[in-house]
């Protein structure tokens, strides 16, 4: 039996390239080797507001991207998570577990709460969703980001706090990461990882814009005071730059450092713009096939929740029989 794999995406801001190279594309390659899920984590979205019609094209996008990224949805599990019932269920289930501190000491809690007059409760409690997310699945490994491994730790505090509690229950979710994509930083501030809520016009290349406004962003990326790429002296943007074009081009280091020295950066860019858009045509070419055919994606949805649902309903019935609370079944 294959381990299983787990791992999700909030349908909000747009999927960009470092998405892809960092995640989508590994996902891609991971889910022959794993019982694989793939989670839009919608629920995460709304503990702030959302804009209700938004949020569901939102939706749909994310799960039409994964699917043109090559998530195949015959060998993979599309999952929309609010279609999944056990996931608010167990959450507070496992809310009922977790102690207040362990979730006010959270980095990402502490960011956003110091930004807004007034905190939601979803916001503190989005760490507890997150561990039901990964529990209710049993899930073996979770690939997530670094600045999601404080919320994984969590998750296997919890896990083992229930498990010593009330009985061997869950799994303990590996922490490593089964493969390392290519870390895409930001064009306009290349000291900072490409992000989906960053605002600035310039900083991220989204997987469905169109190739001018691919070259436009990339001609204005940051790069550093020397005339031509340096490899010994380069700045982070245009290691960036060289990043992004090795993630889509396949170019071994020697190719590259062969090709691109003493190029000078107007080269460079376009070099990088041939290589992105080249590998975003098949993406957004296939993405536009998903759209053209929403019961296509409907099924897709329906057919994954239908999947998943016993081991997600077997988890919550066996926490709840160890709670000593009645189930369903």
């Amino acid at each position: 039996m294959k381990p299983r794999i787990l791992s999700g995406v909030q349908p909000t801001g747009n999927l960009h390239i470092g998405n892809y190279l960092g995640a989508l594309k590994n996902w891609a390659k991971l889910q022959y080797d794993y019982e694989s899920i793939f989670c839009i984590v919608d629920l995460h979205a709304i503990t702030v507001y959302q804009d209700p019609a938004e949020l569901r094209r939102k939706i749909d996008q994310t799960a039409a991207l994964f699917i043109a990224c090559g998530i195949d949805p015959k060998q993979s599990s599309v999952v929309v998570q609010s279609m999944v019932p056990g996931h608010a269920e167990l959450a507070w289930l496992l809310t009922c577990v977790t102690p207040v501190g362990w979730l006010e000491r959270m980095t990402q809690y502490k960011d956003k709460a110091a930004k807004q007059e007034s905190v939601g409760t979803g916001l503190l409690c989005y760490p507890v969703l997150m561990a039901a997310d990964i529990l209710i699945y049993q899930a073996n490994c979770v690939p997530v980001g670094d600045d999601q491994s404080q919320h994984l730790e969590l998750t296997r505090d919890i896990a083992q706090r229930f498990n010593a509690a009330y009985g061997e229950t869950f799994v303990m979710p590996e922490t490593r990461l089964p493969t390392v994509g290519a870390r895409v930083m930001g064009l306009d501030e290349p000291e900072k990882k490409m992000s989906k809520s960053a605002e600035g016009p310039n900083h991220s290349i989204g997987l469905l814009d169109p190739p001018s406004l691919i070259k436009k962003k990339i001609m204005r990326a940051t790069t550093d005071s020397n005339p031509a790429v340096d490899f010994e002296t380069m700045g982070p943007g245009v290691a960036n730059l060289i990043t992004i074009f090795q993630a889509f081009s396949g170019w071994d280091d020697a190719s590259v450092k062969s090709h691109f020295s003493g190029l000078r950066y107007g080269d460079l860019k376009k070099n990088v713009v041939e290589a992105v858009v080249a590998g975003l045509e098949p993406i957004q070419h296939k993405y536009a096939e998903i759209v053209a055919d929403p019961a296509y994606l409907r099924g897709v949805l329906r057919e994954s929740a239908e999947r998943v649902m016993p081991f997600a309903n077997a988890t919550v019935n066996l926490v709840k029989s160890r709670l000593g609370i009645y189930t369903a079944a």
